[in-house]
């Protein structure tokens, strides 16, 4: 065998001993590490509904318009409530006389003679001054419910952030309860990594995590929580209640995604979060 035979099969023997060990080495880190490319970004959806039925005779917001916490975001037409304020100032008043006047008869009545004045008397005139007073307690009580409902008539944000796919106008009308915008949370970010059962145990509450965006973006943040429970497709119950499972002759098993919760540490300039997009997580292995 010549030399240069010798330094050719040399050569391909390192070249395929450093094929091996790389290949191994993606093995093990596509198999083992802790990391996956199924990843979403996340945020609280605020639904926004008004307290009260109306309406909507102003909007100053736009679409993907970013809002201040108590910032207005839609005006209920207020006219009815006004309405309904003054009506409730009027009973107040008339139930205050009212209430007035039975306790001027009952004080009259109490200090008449007993030989005038039976004790039945007194104690019913006692009896309607009490009643009297409750009247207007609740008279107050109505006030207060229709003052709230017209300051209820201003909508105004319950969060700091961004709202999303507006379909509200000026004209169109609200119903009490019914959401009719969201906003989304900017203070309320952070990260699901769906990982592979066989991946959780190197996964640890608190470990480092890096988030690489799809749009180019790197976040910093930690592993926050881990899901303790997914929903088995494969045992629905019967008509019967019990487990309705069908046989499985699939020769590959496959892992479940379980998913980690991350909380976002760190958003570098420039980089916009929108929830639902996709990320790969990659998390600091467990020493």
């Amino acid at each position: 065998m010549t030399l240069r035979h010798i330094i050719g099969f040399i050569a391909t023997a390192l070249v395929f001993v450093l094929a091996l060990t790389l290949g191994r080495s993606l093995w093990v880190h596509y198999m083992d590490e802790p990391w996956t490319r199924d990843g979403r970004v996340r945020a609280q959806i605020v639904n926004v509904a008004p307290d009260v039925s109306g309406a909507v005779v102003d909007l100053p917001i736009a679409d993907n318009m970013f809002v201040k916490k108590g910032q207005v975001l839609m005006q209920i037409d207020p006219a009815h409530y006004r309405i309904a304020v003054e009506q409730a100032e009027a009973a107040v008043a008339a139930s205050r006389a009212q209430w007035r006047m039975r306790q001027a008869e009952a004080a009259r009545r109490a200090d008449m003679d007993s030989l005038v004045v039976s004790k039945e008397s007194r104690e019913n005139a006692t009896s309607a001054a009490a009643s009297a007073q409750a009247l207007y307690q609740q008279a107050l009580a109505s006030l207060d419910a229709a003052k709230l409902n017209l300051a209820r008539t201003t909508v105004v944000s319950p969060v700091d952030g961004y709202v999303t796919n507006l379909s509200v106008f000026r004209g169109d009308y609200a119903s009490a309860g019914a959401p009719k915008l969201a906003i989304v949370d900017s203070h309320s970010f952070w990260v699901y990594g769906y990982f592979e059962e066989t991946k959780l145990p190197r996964v640890k509450i608190g470990a480092k995590a890096q988030m690489r965006l799809m749009s180019g973006g790197v976040l910093q943040g930690h592993v926050e929580s881990i899901s303790r429970g997914i929903y088995d497709r494969d045992n629905p119950q019967s008509r019967e209640l019990v487990a309705d499972v069908n046989p499985t002759f699939n020769w590959v098993r496959l892992a479940q995604r379980v998913p980690v919760r991350i909380h976002i540490d760190q958003v570098p300039d420039g980089v916009a979060l929108a929830a639902g997009t996709t990320c790969t997580v990659i998390v600091s292995p467990a020493q």
